[in-house]
Order: structure tokens, then C-alpha cells, then sequence
């Protein structure tokens, strides 16, 4: 290799802040993908409980308002790896990779910036709930700590996601990927 392309190149904490997110959000991912059977088998517990039972469980409504909150949290940041969010096209699809790259770049600063501030909001409320031991206003009367605690670690999750494509976008831009 080239010394002087070795200078040019994206420093190494960086590649491997990168690496390492990318490989930890990937895991957690696909294990947040497998809530779906968890979330499936709960609300069929519940059907037949109370079709061919007669007894109603009070207590799947907001269990499986949990575990979808935990799915889509826990994923969120897979799903943004996986650049598989949402986007508004109106010009971006004529625009080479390096104009995307710096576009991206960009915009993800203002991600950051809502997760960061997301994350500070959730890691409060999870710190109240824990404090005061805080349940919900329902008959069956859960922790609500624990949902806390999952919801902020997948919102700082996807923001150490978001500063990890933000590496990435920069790279592109700059003609220097990140391997």
C-alpha cells in the first residue's frame, strides 16, 4: 500500500468505531427480528384462552405493546444500517454515490442531534421509573422500568448507528470508503 494513500485514508478508531457498532447493531438486530414469534405467540396465548377457555388474560394487551415497542426499538438501528428507513425521493436517485454520501452527511447531524436529545428524555424517564418504582394505571399494574430501560438502550443504539453512517457518508464523500 501506498504511504501517502495510508494518510489520506479514514483514521483507525474511526474504522473501528465503525466496524464494531455495525457488528453489534447487526446481532442485536437479528435478535430483535426473532420478537415477532415472541409478540405472534403471545396474542395467539390470548385467543385461545379466551375462545376455547372463557378466560381473558388482562395482561397481554400491554405485554405485547412492550415486546413491539422493544422490536422496533431494539431494530431501529439495524433498520438504519441496513439504510431501510424511509426516504423522500425527489432528486436523490439522479445524484452519484458521493453526492448522496455528502447529502447524508448532512442530514444525519440532525438525527443525531434528535436522538441525542431522545436519548437524554428516556434515559431520565428510565431513571425516574426505577427511582420511584413507577407502574402503569392498568388492572394488572407492570414495572414500568424494565420497557424503559429497553426503549432507551434502543434509542442509544441507533444513535451510535447514526454517528457509525455519518463515518460512512463522510467517507463516500470524500472518495475514501470505509471498508
Amino acid at each position: 500500500m501506498d504511504p501517502s494513500s495510508r494518510t489520506d485514508s479514514v483514521p483507525r478508531p474511526i474504522r473501528l468505531y465503525v466496524r464494531y457498532v455495525d457488528l453489534m447493531n447487526r446481532k442485536i438486530g437479528r435478535f430483535a427480528m426473532l420478537l415477532i414469534f415472541a409478540l405472534g405467540a403471545l396474542l395467539l396465548y390470548s385467543t385461545l384462552s379466551r375462545v376455547l377457555f372463557k378466560v381473558p388474560v388482562n395482561w397481554v394487551l400491554e405485554m405485547s405493546q412492550f415486546i413491539l415497542s422493544a422490536y422496533y426499538l431494539l431494530g431501529g438501528a439495524y433498520s438504519l444500517q441496513l439504510n431501510a428507513h424511509v426516504r423522500m425521493d425527489l432528486f436523490y436517485s439522479r445524484w452519484s454515490p458521493r453526492q448522496k454520501a455528502a447529502v447524508d452527511a448532512f442530514t444525519i447531524l440532525f438525527i443525531i442531534f434528535y436522538l441525542g436529545v431522545l436519548f437524554y428524555g428516556g434515559w431520565s424517564s428510565s431513571e425516574y421509573a426505577i427511582t420511584y418504582k413507577q407502574k402503569n394505571y392498568t388492572s394488572w399494574a407492570p414495572q414500568l422500568w424494565p420497557i424503559k430501560v429497553v426503549m432507551t438502550i434502543g434509542i442509544f443504539l441507533m444513535l451510535l448507528q447514526a454517528i457509525s453512517s455519518f463515518f460512512k457518508d463522510l467517507a463516500i464523500a470524500r472518495g475514501k470508503p470505509i471498508e
